[in-house]
């Protein structure tokens, strides 16, 4: 059996409905021959910024018309009826999950909220805390008083009050959120990284195991699996360890 027969066993679905392969690549045709090569088991693409600014809406509806779950990557932040209106035309198509800056505050977060519930598709809805490439010294360069996971927690909570759906944290926070979030909360992680990989850069990352064994919902996956000299393979390596740290959050970790 092929590494990519394998991935579609159903033994991987949860890990397939928790992943989204990020898109961070400059040119749609690009894109679309990481879509052609990954969506024989991946369902989940994160579309950007940068190739968002590219190709626009048009390239989103592209992966849409393949029935594929996008996590529309916008980190909005602005004045809160920008937002707003921002959020009102994103939600004219069935994108599954789209994010703004928790520091945008209150009111923000607030009329994020009712944009979204009031639309005709109602994506999930996720606030961006601390940005995983930030350090503690990075943020003490900014004025935040205390270290990234302070802020996170902060930033959290502030999310649960105006009814967002879950946060975007790193993977050394998932532990804290459990204390001050419900189950029911989106853990959104990006940057986790098996032992061998990379860090690039990300300052606050884990393995993909710990991370869901600490309670992420959903991964986002990219250079480590995406640039891998073999990508399914390095895919399933991921899911294998996304399994096993969930098999351990429920006490059902083989023995």
């Amino acid at each position: 059996m092929t590494v990519e027969a394998a991935l579609l066993e159903s033994k991987y679905d949860a890990a397939r409905k928790a992943t989204y392969l990020a898109l961070d690549v400059d040119q749609p045709a690009r894109a679309l021959e990481l879509v052609e090569s990954f969506a024989p088991v991946i369902d989940g693409f994160k579309v950007g910024l940068e190739l968002f600014h590219r190709a626009g809406m048009a390239f989103v509806d592209q992966l849409l018309a393949r029935n594929l779950r996008v996590f529309l990557d916008m980190k909005l932040h602005d004045i809160p009826n920008t937002v707003s209106g921002a959020l009102r035309a994103i939600c004219d198509s069935p994108i599954e999950m789209v994010n703004v800056h928790a520091q945008g505050g209150r009111k923000m977060l607030e009329k994020a909220r009712e944009a979204v519930s009031a639309s005709a598709y109602q994506p999930l809805l996720i606030g961006v805390t601390v940005l995983t490439s930030l350090s503690s010294r990075d943020i003490r360069e900014l004025g935040v008083v205390g270290e990234p996971q302070d802020a996170v927690l902060r930033l959290a909570k502030l999310c649960q009050e105006a009814d967002l759906d879950g946060v975007v944290c790193s993977a050394e926070e998932l532990n804290m959120l459990q204390t001050v979030v419900p189950s029911t909360f989106e853990r959104v992680v990006p940057g986790t990284r098996l032992a061998t990989d990379d860090a690039h850069d990300q300052q606050r990352t884990q393995a993909p195991g710990q991370a869901m064994a600490a309670g992420a919902t959903r991964l986002v996956l990219g250079r480590a699996v995406r640039d891998a000299a073999d990508p399914m393979l390095a895919l399933q390596r991921y899911w294998d360890e996304m399994i096993e740290g969930v098999d351990r959050r429920h006490g059902t970790a083989s023995r």
